[in-house]
C-alpha cells in the first residue's frame, strides 16, 4: 500500500510549533487523508489540495522536510500538540509528490499537480478553429502522448508494464484518436441538413468525442496488465493478500470514467463560450482577445474539472471480498477473524 500508510514518511520542518492541549490529546492519524473519503465532498476537498499547482514549487529540501516531520510525529519524537496545520501541509506535499505505491517522487511534469499547466497548451491547440488535417493529427498526437505519460506515472505500481507493452499502447491510442478526430472533422461539413451555426458548434465539439474515445482506449491499453495479471489488494492491517484481476478491471474503469469527466467541460465549454463571443460587437472590436479569452476559460475549466472528476471515486477503494475472486472469500486476519473487505489503490 502507500508508503505513507505502511512506513509513515517523515517531515522535519525547522520549527514545528505547538498548540495548547491536554496531556491526553490523541495524535492525528497521518496515514489517512485529512477529509472524509467516504463522501464526495471530502474527496473533492482532498484532491483540490493534492492537484494544486502550488505544490510544484516545493523544493527537494521542502519535500524532505515534510517527510521528516511526518515521520518524527508518527514515531513520537515531537509532541502530539504540534501545530496541525503544519502536519497537514506536510502530508499534502507528500501526497501530491510521492507515488503511493513506491513512495518515490513522480516525475514533475506528470504529477497530478501539474495536470493543468501540462494540458493547457494541448487543450488550446485542439480547440483552434478551422483546423487543418495536419493540425488535428499533431494535437491529437500531443494529447495522447501526454495521456500516456500521466497514465504511466500515476498507475498502480504493484504491476509494471515493459517498454514493448507501453509502445503498443501508445501507438494504439494515438492511431485511434487521430482516426476519430480526422474522420469526424470530415463528416461535420457534409451535414448540410443542419444550420451553419449548428455545424460550427458540432465541429468544435469534435475534439471531445475523439479525446474521450481515445482516452478510454489509452487507459485500458496503458494499464491493461492490471486486468490480465491483477493488482495488489490489502487487508485492514496493510498487508497484501494477493493480486486481483477484478480489482484491476474496476480500477481502470473508474480511472477511464474520471478522465472523460475531466475532458468534458474542458473541450465543450470553451467552444460554446467562443461561439457566443463571436456574436457580440466586442469580437469585431477586439479580434485579438479570442486567444486570451480561450486560454482563460480553458484554465478555469481544467482547474475546476480535475478535482471534481477524480473525486468521483475514492483513490483507495474498499471492496467486499465476495465481489473479488473466490480465493479471497475465506481469508482471515492476524486475529483469526474473517476478512470481509479488502482495499486497493485504483491510481489516478
Amino acid at each position: 500500500m502507500s508508503t505513507l500508510e505502511q512506513a509513515p514518511v517523515s517531515t522535519g520542518m525547522p520549527s514545528y510549533g505547538t498548540i495548547p492541549t491536554s496531556p491526553q490529546q490523541q495524535r492525528i492519524d497521518l496515514s489517512k487523508p485529512r477529509f472524509d473519503q467516504s463522501t464526495y465532498l471530502g474527496r473533492v476537498r482532498h484532491f483540490v489540495q493534492v492537484t494544486s499547482p502550488l505544490n510544484l514549487f516545493v523544493t527537494s529540501k521542502g519535500l524532505e522536510d515534510a517527510k521528516t516531520l511526518i515521520s518524527d510525529y508518527n514515531s513520537g519524537k515531537i509532541p502530539a500538540n504540534t501545530d496541525p496545520s503544519r502536519l497537514w501541509r506536510a502530508k499534502e506535499v507528500c501526497d501530491s509528490t510521492l507515488h503511493p505505491d513506491t513512495g518515490k517522487p513522480i516525475f514533475l511534469p506528470f504529477r497530478m499537480a501539474c495536470f493543468v499547466p501540462t494540458n493547457l497548451l494541448v487543450a488550446a491547440g485542439m480547440l483552434m478553429p478551422n483546423p487543418t488535417v495536419k493540425s488535428i493529427m499533431f494535437w491529437q498526437w500531443a494529447n495522447q502522448s501526454v495521456n500516456v505519460a500521466f497514465n504511466y506515472a500515476n498507475a498502480n505500481k504493484t504491476i509494471e508494464m515493459d517498454m514493448k507493452e507501453t509502445a503498443v499502447a501508445y501507438v494504439s491510442a494515438v492511431t485511434t484518436s487521430c482516426f476519430l478526430a480526422v474522420g469526424l472533422n470530415q463528416l461535420v461539413p457534409r451535414m448540410t441538413s443542419i444550420s451553419p451555426g449548428l455545424r460550427t458548434i458540432l465541429g468544435r465539439l469534435v475534439p471531445f468525442t475523439a479525446v474521450a474515445a481515445a482516452g478510454t482506449v489509452n487507459v485500458f491499453l496503458m494499464r491493461g496488465k492490471e486486468i490480465s495479471e491483477g493488482i495488489d489488494v490489502y487487508d485492514s492491517e496493510g498487508n497484501s493478500v494477493g493480486k486481483s484481476q477484478k480489482a484491476g478491471l474496476s480500477a481502470i474503469t473508474q480511472v477511464a470514467i474520471s478522465r472523460i469527466l475531466t475532458n468534458f467541460p474542458v473541450l465543450t465549454i470553451p467552444p460554446l463560450v467562443l461561439s457566443q463571443w463571436e456574436r457580440t460587437a466586442w469580437s469585431q472590436q477586439y479580434p485579438k482577445a479570442v486567444l486570451p479569452i480561450n486560454l482563460a476559460v480553458i484554465s478555469l475549466c481544467l482547474m475546476t474539472a480535475l478535482p471534481l472528476a477524480i473525486a468521483a471515486f475514492p483513490q483507495y477503494a474498499n471492496v467486499d471480498v465476495k465481489t473479488l475472486e473466490e480465493r479471497f472469500w475465506n481469508l482471515k486476519d492476524s486475529k483469526g477473524e474473517p476478512i470481509k473487505t479488502l482495499t486497493y489503490n485504483k491510481g489516478l
